[in-house]
C-alpha cells in the first residue's frame, strides 16, 4: 500500500493529478482511494489530495503519514512535511520552492517544474510535468496508464493538448530519470 498527497494552491492542477494518477492505478486493477480536499476560495486557496493506492483492500482512504508527496508551493511543504512518514519521498516544485525539508529522513526530489513549462510554452502543464516525475520516480504506475486516465478525465481536449500534456509528462519523467529534460 502506497499513499500519496499532491498539494498546492487551487489553479495548480493538484487535483487534476491526484485523480489522473488514481484512474491510471485502477484502471491498472489496483486497489484505489481518492479523496480531494480544497479551500473555499478555490484558485489561489489551499487544494490537496490524498490517493492510496494498493494491492489489498483499502480500508480507510485517510492517507496518515503519506510515503510519498508531490508538492507544488512552499505553503503546502510546510504543512506536509511533519507528517511525512520516515523514509518518505516529497517530489518539490523547484521553480517555487526555495528550501528543502528540515528532517534528513526524507528523500527529495527537485524539479523545476515551472522552468520545463515555460520551455514547453504553457504554464498549465507544470502539474503534468510533476506527475511525470512522481511516476518515473515511483513506478507505481506507467506514463501510458496517466495519459489514458487523462483522456477520460479531459474527454473533448484537442489532440494538440494532449500531445502537449504528453510531452510535459514526458520532460518531467526525463528531468527525474537522466537529469534533464529535453
Amino acid at each position: 500500500m502506497k499513499k500519496t498527497v499532491f498539494a498546492g494552491f487551487g489553479g495548480q492542477g493538484v487535483l487534476m493529478m491526484g485523480y489522473v494518477f488514481a484512474v491510471a492505478a485502477m484502471r491498472d486493477g489496483r486497489e484505489v482511494t481518492y479523496l480531494p480536499s480544497y479551500g473555499a476560495e478555490m484558485r489561489g486557496g489551499t487544494a490537496n489530495c490524498t490517493v492510496v493506492v494498493s494491492d489489498e483492500e483499502i480500508f480507510s482512504p485517510v492517507a496518515s503519514s503519506p510515503d510519498c508527496a508531490v508538492i507544488m508551493n512552499k505553503p503546502s511543504l510546510l504543512r506536509y512535511e511533519n507528517l511525512m512518514k520516515q523514509g518518505a519521498v516529497m517530489f518539490l516544485n523547484s521553480s517555487v520552492i526555495d528550501r528543502t525539508p528540515v528532517r534528513d529522513d526524507l528523500h527529495d526530489v527537485h524539479i523545476p517544474a515551472n522552468d520545463i513549462a515555460r520551455k514547453l510554452g504553457s504554464d498549465r502543464v507544470t502539474n503534468m510535468i510533476m506527475l511525470g516525475a512522481f511516476v518515473a520516480k515511483t513506478r507505481l504506475t506507467s506514463l501510458e496508464s496517466i495519459m489514458n486516465g487523462l483522456q477520460e478525465n479531459v474527454k473533448g481536449k484537442s489532440g494538440t493538448v494532449m500531445k502537449l500534456n504528453r510531452k510535459a509528462l514526458d520532460m518531467g519523467a526525463d528531468y527525474v530519470l537522466k537529469g534533464t529534460a529535453s
